[in-house]
């Protein structure tokens, strides 16, 4: 019944949109211009992957801390799980695992996310040695936007890209101009979010420096969280072809997990560090552009797996240190009329340490020492053929120092029909390597592990009328992977065992819409309908997203309305949630420098979870400030 009425409703929309498009007089088309489906910039009019761009005002407008909270929102067949008012954590209880289209964590598993990719300006954000993303290091304060590609993107940047990307664009002034900015606000369970910001840009030279603190007590005992970080960017442009950009941010962040209602853990504490540091020098000569980028990735975990009731606290302490380092070259040019190649090439060093570490006397128990590398080396081309054709190939050679050489390859096209309306289908491989967690790290780890590996088929359409105002599109896909790695029944009849015979077949639609409808009234809409033959955790079957804004002189106010179903929370049971969130919020310009906020969450009190055993708080609100100058 839910699905039939989502669907109808869909209809309904498609059909009044294409009633008012049709009304329209004709208009120049503004295009997005997106750097994640290529390296370099390309717009979406010839782009065959699907991107959706969440830019910088729509982050601001959130009042969010978190990225991952504003993607919910706004990217159809993306989902992130979550467990409380703020901050996500790591290890037992962890939140924050993502996934596009059914594809992100082990599928069987509920492991953390793996397969999608974390960018940071085009820079690989996992951890050296679990292989996956830390959801508390992505601040909406450092970002500019964020283009999250859907469907495999393995060709132009490697392992755990298999299911998508997400790159986030960090901060830069454009005009020669100097903003300061400072937010407080104050909330539910004793929330409080600071920011403070210099964003400046002087003839040649660009600088954002920021830096933030978030806590809260969280909605249930023994769930408090607190987080302090910054990021400091400079930039400098030696000519109208060269520019160079120095980047280092670092976050810091101590969480409590209470454990599952009726399963407590008492002690649960983490204490997390993570940052970055990358330089990169970029050429633009117009027919030509191309980067060269050195990145180092480094972190600290400090955790106390705790103990429930009965048992006695732990006399040790996990410890790890890990890191990734690399260096990025690619270089865009023109061999024929109406040509875009890029050739480039990756080299990645990553792993680390992991112990425990005793109380008592000090000593540690190491689990792990370990080192890998990566090198590979891609080509994409792209060529338009005529004014209504562009066709799109590339090919990636990746060669793991565990796991050998991978062969990516991917193609597609993009049928302009009319000057708005563009047809697009694509096909891709996507992969990942094992990570040195489950090679190595933690029964059931097995050495002889192989990559996971998927096929993505994907066709859609897409059109853009008043000059960019109004956007929709919609599409479908098909994916079926296998090799995947899944905890299974050792053959030698020895307990568990980490197995490549894991399998992903996955088909669904999305559609997505946006209209700017005049200076007052903005509204938008996804949904995305996800098929599963063999399900896995944090993926829904249906995500239905509106939303609403209306502004008027100093007043602004905007309404959002999340509808979930087929959430599953628990594979063996396969109990799964049905739920609707509905967000408010108000904003007031006081002065030309100060703005006033106030918004609710959860405003129908949902009783709901996204994670088995951890109940989402009803009904919380959060006051603020933000002051430009």
């Amino acid at each position: 019944m839910l699905m039939k009425r989502i669907m109808i409703a869909i209809m309904v929309v498609a059909a009044t949109v294409d009633a008012v498009a049709a009304e329209m007089t004709d208009s120049v088309r503004l295009d997005e211009v997106v750097v994640t489906g290529v390296r370099g910039q390309s717009d979406t009019h010839s782009l065959p992957a699907t991107v959706t761009v969440v830019d910088r005002n729509t982050l601001e407008q959130s009042h969010q801390t978190s990225i991952l909270q504003v993607l919910n929102a706004e990217v159809p067949g993306f989902f992130a799980t979550s467990r409380g008012v703020m901050g996500y954590g790591v290890s037992t209880g962890g939140s924050g695992q993502m996934s596009v289209r059914g594809i992100g964590g082990a599928a069987q598993s509920g492991l953390p996310t793996t397969a999608l990719l974390v960018l940071i300006d085009g820079h690989p954000q996992y951890m050296g040695l679990m292989g996956h993303p830390i959801a508390d290091a992505y601040q909406t304060m450092i970002a500019e936007r964020v283009e999250v590609l859907r469907g495999p993107a393995s060709t132009l940047y490697g392992s755990n890209a298999m299911g998508g990307v997400i790159n986030i664009i960090t901060r830069k002034e454009p005009v020669d101009t100097v903003e300061r900015t400072f937010k407080l606000g104050a909330g539910s369970y004793g929330s409080v979010e600071a920011e403070c910001s210099v964003n400046r840009r002087l003839g040649n030279f660009t600088g954002f420096v920021a830096i933030n603190y978030n806590r809260s007590d969280g909605h249930r005992a023994n769930m408090g969280f607190e987080q302090a970080g910054g990021i400091a960017k400079f930039g400098y442009k030696f000519s109208d072809n060269w520019n160079a950009t120095l980047d280092f941010n670092e976050t810091h962040f101590n969480a409590s997990n209470p454990g599952a209602v009726g399963s407590l853990y008492y002690d649960n504490d983490q204490c997390i560090e993570r940052g970055s540091l990358s330089l990169v020098v970029d050429d633009n000569y117009g027919n030509t552009s191309g980067a060269v980028s050195l990145f180092i990735n480094w972190g600290r975990h400090k955790i106390n797996d705790g103990y429930q009731e009965g048992e006695e606290p732990l006399d040790y302490r996990f410890n790890s240190r890990d890191r990734m380092m690399g260096v990025s070259m690619y270089q865009g040019f023109s061999l024929l009329q109406g040509n875009h190649t890029t050739v480039g090439v990756d080299y990645f060093h990553f792993g680390g340490k992991a112990w425990n570490k005793y109380i008592t006397d000090g000593s540690r128990d190491y689990l792990v020492d370990k080192t890998m590398d990566e090198v590979a080396g891609y080509i994409d081309f792209s060529q338009r053929i005529d004014s209504w054709l562009a066709i799109d190939a590339g090919a990636r050679v990746d060669h793991h120092s565990h796991t050998g050489t991978e062969f990516v390859p991917q193609a597609g096209a993009v049928v302009n029909l009319t000057d708005d309306t563009d047809v697009k289908a694509s096909v891709s491989r996507g992969y990942r390597n094992p990570t040195i967690r489950e090679m190595y790290m933690f029964a059931p780890q097995n050495p002889d592990l192989e990559p996971e590996s998927l096929w993505s088929y994907e066709l859609s359409f897409c059109r853009v009328l008043q000059g960019g105002k109004l956007r929709y599109s919609a599409g479908v896909y098909y994916i079926n992977g296998d090799n995947i790695i899944i905890r299974a029944a050792n053959p030698n009849g020895s307990g568990m065992l980490n197995q490549n015979s894991g399998e992903i077949e996955n088909w669904g639609a999305e559609a997505s819409v946006s209209w700017a409808i005049n200076a007052h009234w903005s509204a938008s809409g996804s949904y995305s309908w996800l098929h599963m033959e063999n399900p896995v955790l944090a993926s829904p079957e249906h995500k239905l997203a509106l939303s609403a804004r209306f502004v008027a002189g100093r007043w602004s106010t905007s309404a959002g309305l999340q509808c979930i179903a087929g959430l599953y929370t628990d594979l063996d049971d396969e109990d799964t949630e049905d739920f609707v969130l509905l967000d408010m919020q108000c904003g007031y310009q006081a002065t030309d420098w100060l703005s006033l906020y106030v918004k609710g969450e959860n405003l129908l009190a949902q009783r709901y979870q996204i994670m088995d055993g951890y109940p989402m708080p009803k009904a919380t609100f959060m006051a603020g400030i933000t002051a430009k100058f």
